[in-house]
């Protein structure tokens, strides 16, 4: 599965004034409008929500990062890219048994 949305113009590159600066309405999925497969975007979406709660669930439990690593049986290192959003560095079920280790109770409804 690929994590690399289309490419857009590099800002050095574009003249401001040919920039397209209409709003247009969001899908409601980021990952959607930034123009990733539909079925990726979804996954990507859902990636991003599990990594969310995760980790407001490491803060709300007041834990550092060693401590969050212990509990959550990975390195530090690795719990500070949960923390940070790394969505690239986690699969879905990695993000689902880190959030069921921090005390959460993750559903999958279809």
């Amino acid at each position: 599965m690929s994590t690399h949305a289309p490419s857009l113009p590099h800002a050095s590159n574009t003249d401001p004034k040919d920039l397209d600066t209409r709003i247009i309405e969001s899908s409601g999925n980021v990952f959607t409008d930034l123009g990733f497969d539909p079925a990726e975007a979804e996954v990507l979406k859902l990636r991003a929500e599990v990594m969310l709660r995760t980790a407001e669930q490491l803060k709300a439990r007041g834990w550092t990062q060693a401590e969050a690593a212990r509990h959550l049986g990975i390195t530090q290192p690795r719990v500070s890219r949960l923390v940070k959003g790394k969505v690239e560095d986690f699969s879905l079920d990695m993000l689902l048994t880190l959030a069921t280790r921090a005390g959460l109770r993750p559903e999958l409804r279809l």
